[in-house]
């Protein structure tokens, strides 16, 4: 939801300021999240169509109740996966003791390997502990890529509830299911991820009476049927089709001075164009200037 929020804040379609007060972790939870917006009458059409390339990769390993080494363990084994694709590594550790407590910064360089795409990756752990880390003992990895025009990609694992009857979460195992889940999201590519399709379809919908377009990789099942929900409860068909065509921010600058051609770089899965009409929702609470 960050993520998400991160993204229409950037392309000034709202302003949200979220804070994570507190982190608790299944089945006792205990986390809190402070959360303030702005009251709007309507919703500005969508129009994102262009993602752009990769440029930042950033991530948050946390842990509540539990030892702040098993953090650390989740940096390194994502890394593991994504020095394929990197040259240096920074990593910044931020090991919360209590809302008394002072902070302390590390920095850990990583080693160099081949460049391929990135060297702009950050991952920052965050250890909480007495009243700021739930009821329940956990921990979790959320990575995020971000492209060169305002696109967020998420990808996020969390460790196994206590008492939930499945085996207990390794960190290693899971830092890399999370970094492979990333590498999932970028290849599957559009201007949002998999996991959130279904709230922009729902904000363009929800938008004034005109076009809505965005881009986005192959749509989830969940997405699937969430459009056909928006089907029945909206009486709006979406217009869904392959974008064939390469846009110009994920283009290569070379060009085949032979045949006048560009050379295209490799963008992943195919994606698709979704587009529809918003039904004009207003906030009838709210006075129209």
């Amino acid at each position: 939801m960050r993520t998400f929020i991160n993204m229409w804040r950037h392309k000034h379609l709202f302003k949200f300021e979220d804070e994570i007060s507190r982190r608790g972790a299944a089945p006792d939870g205990g986390g809190e999240v402070i959360f303030s917006c702005p009251c709007r009458q309507k919703l500005r059409p969508i129009k994102f169509t262009q993602p752009g390339k990769i440029k930042r990769i950033r991530g948050v390993a946390w842990s509540a109740r539990i030892s702040p080494g098993f953090v650390n363990r989740l940096v390194d084994s994502a890394r593991g996966v994504l020095n394929q694709f990197l040259t240096d590594i920074y990593i910044y550790t931020d090991h919360m003791k209590g809302s008394q407590a002072g902070k302390s910064l590390e920095e850990v360089t990583g080693r160099e390997v081949s460049n391929k795409f990135l060297t702009d990756i950050y991952i920052y752990t965050d250890h909480m502990k007495g009243s700021q880390a739930g009821k329940s003992p956990g921990f979790g990895l959320t990575l995020v890529a971000e492209t060169t025009e305002g696109a967020f990609l998420a990808a996020e694992q969390v460790s196994n509830a206590k008492g939930s009857g499945e085996e207990p979460s390794v960190p290693e195992d899971l830092g890399r299911k999370a970094a492979t889940c990333l590498l999932q999201e970028i290849y599957r590519g559009g201007c949002v991820d998999s996991t959130s399709q279904g709230l922009a379809c729902l904000l363009m919908v929800l938008g004034q009476q005109d076009v809505s377009k965005i881009q986005t990789g192959e749509l989830t099942p969940y997405s699937i049927q969430f459009l056909r929900h928006i089907r029945d409860f909206f009486q709006v068909v979406f217009n869904i089709k392959v974008d064939k065509k390469t846009t110009s921010a994920a283009r290569g600058d070379g060009t085949n001075e032979g045949e006048g051609e560009e050379e295209e770089l490799k963008i992943g899965g195919d994606k698709l164009i979704l587009t529809c009409v918003g039904v004009g929702y207003s906030n009838v609470s709210k006075a129209i200037r």
